[in-house]
């Protein structure tokens, strides 16, 4: 079945996305959702998404950073597709393009980051030619 790849642009493109996003990220809401997004969009966020049948099946969101330790890189902040709409090439048609994309903008490589739990998404990485190169480690503040 045949889908279409896209970048979103438009406040109905985000809030079409916003099902996709809710199951890997139950925390947002969809009042906060794209004034989050927008406000992202001015540190170089982006949201690429397949839409199959008019209807938004996976998402990624991804942003250019530069870092001593990597140089240029894309860096896949999100990737999710809908429950029930997996194992259809979605996520890995999205990794695709995104790897076109930073080699496309001179990019030494694409980066993210995975939750332990998420396994079928790490099968799909090293696929695609991933490595497992660290842990991430984080501090949460209560404010």
């Amino acid at each position: 079945m045949t889908f279409d790849i896209f970048i979103t642009n438009t406040d109905a493109e985000i809030q079409a996305c916003f099902p996709v996003f809710s199951e890997l990220r139950p925390h947002l809401t969809a009042d906060q959702f794209l004034a989050q997004v927008r406000r992202q969009q001015a540190q170089t966020y982006q949201i690429l998404a397949v839409r199959q049948k008019g209807a938004v099946k996976s998402v990624a969101g991804f942003r250019f950073a530069e870092f001593l330790a990597w140089g240029k890189i894309l860096y896949i902040d999100d990737l999710a597709t809908l429950s029930g709409e997996t194992s259809q090439g979605f996520a890995g048609a999205l990794l695709d393009w995104l790897i076109e994309h930073a080699q496309a903008h001179g990019c030494q490589g694409v980066h993210l980051d995975s939750g332990y739990q998420r396994f079928s998404a790490h099968r799909l990485y090293l696929n695609k030619g991933f490595r497992l190169s660290s842990h991430h480690f984080s501090l949460a503040f209560n404010i």
